[in-house]
């Protein structure tokens, strides 16, 4: 690390006031805090530090992250394997995975980042974090053969008018890679739904009865679900986007975010009950199959764990107050089931939940503060 060190030492003097390339200033330190420390120094108010900062925050969840993104990759390689009937390996298996994985990663976080720097660069401030995150989501939920062009498109949607417009990191109101996928899916839908985009199959032919769709698409299509499958669900051996089908992955995630401190279990913990709520509530009225189907499968299919452990808890778009995180993060799951099941064309809700409530999110937070105000008021007079 010393090597570094001095070469981002040596070149310095260039980006600082009155060098050279002092308006890529914020590019630079980019790539110095990213390796080192930072030796920013405060200039007002209190002087107090942290133990961990943003960036650090940040690789926090991107190692949480790992097991969905691993497991992902193995399945999209088993999945390939298996529809063209051809043997694999554990190895060979998440070599595909890997391989056809790694362009949507590399685009991701080239155009992101490229946009961001522009952005930086132009307003004279330093590049956030926020990032680092975000350009692993937004290929984790998607489907793995989309377009890079198309990828990058709604990358640069996503940064732009999810977060840039509204003041960068910290500002923004909606989760910038559930906006991303939100313009993907109304933008270019056939991309986004069928049973084909879920499958890579490369040269070779599906195998008769090999059925690429989703269970929530056979759902939504009013197919009873398997309930032998219930283990395939949890583990995650079906199709789905790479970061989304391994409950097993996510929730060992949801652990390490936990025990770290970085996300709320309230909202968590909300989501997954308010999602489990809804399902028994349509058990009771039971007028199709995916009514009927036992509630809590529906916290096992499609991005409902994903969302409630990685999207529902993003710390800008969330409620900033622990009432609040309950209140939203049980709307949150109350609304997927909702759509899932009376939106046959759209069975995944998560997406649409959590992007409705990061809009109302700070408006449960004003009546929650209002109401505490309130009642200490209230306490005051007695």
């Amino acid at each position: 690390m010393k090597l570094f060190k001095n070469i981002l030492e040596s070149v310095k003097p260039h980006f600082m006031e009155g060098g050279k390339l002092e308006k890529m200033y914020p590019a630079y330190d980019a790539f110095e805090t990213f390796l080192f420390v930072p030796d920013h120094t405060t200039h007002a108010g209190s002087h107090i530090r942290d133990a961990i900062d943003l960036k650090r925050t940040m690789i926090t969840v991107v190692l949480a992250l790992l097991p969905a993104l691993f497991f992902g990759m193995w399945n999209v390689g088993q999945l390939h394997f298996s529809a063209i009937d051809e043997d694999f390996t554990l190895m060979s298996a998440f070599t595909f995975g890997a391989l056809k994985m790694l362009p949507l990663i590399i685009v991701s976080y080239v155009v992101g980042l490229g946009v961001e720097f522009a952005f930086a660069i132009s307003r004279g401030h330093s590049v956030n974090e926020g990032y680092l995150v975000t350009g692993l989501l937004i290929p984790m939920i998607m489907p793995i053969d989309v377009p890079l062009w198309m990828l990058s498109v709604s990358v640069i949607f996503a940064v732009i008018i999810g977060k840039e417009v509204f003041g960068g990191t910290g500002m923004n109101i909606m989760n910038p890679a559930l906006t991303a996928r939100a313009f993907l899916f109304f933008a270019y839908p056939s991309f986004m739904s069928g049973d084909k985009v879920w499958i890579t199959t490369g040269e070779g032919s599906v195998v008769d009865g090999f059925s690429g769709a989703t269970p929530l698409a056979d759902l939504a299509a009013n197919i009873p679900v398997d309930m032998s499958m219930i283990g395939s669900f949890f583990y995650g051996t079906i199709p789905g986007s790479v970061g989304e089908t391994s409950t097993l992955a996510i929730l060992i995630g949801a652990v390490i975010l936990l025990i770290t401190g970085i996300a709320s279990w309230r909202t968590m913990l909300s989501v997954f009950v308010g999602g489990y709520v809804m399902g028994a509530l349509f058990n009771v009225w039971g007028a199709n199959e995916f009514m009927m189907m036992p509630s809590y499968i529906h916290l096992l299919l499609g991005g409902f764990a994903f969302g409630a452990v990685f999207m529902a808890t993003d710390p800008v778009t969330a409620s900033q107050t622990n009432k609040g995180k309950i209140i939203v993060g049980f709307i949150i799951g109350v609304l997927s089931v909702l759509i899932r099941v009376f939106n046959p064309a759209y069975p995944e809700g998560m997406m649409l939940a959590i992007l409705f409530m990061n809009v109302f999110a700070p408006l449960v937070d004003h009546y929650v503060v209002g109401a505490n105000i309130k009642r200490r008021l209230k306490r005051v007079k007695a």
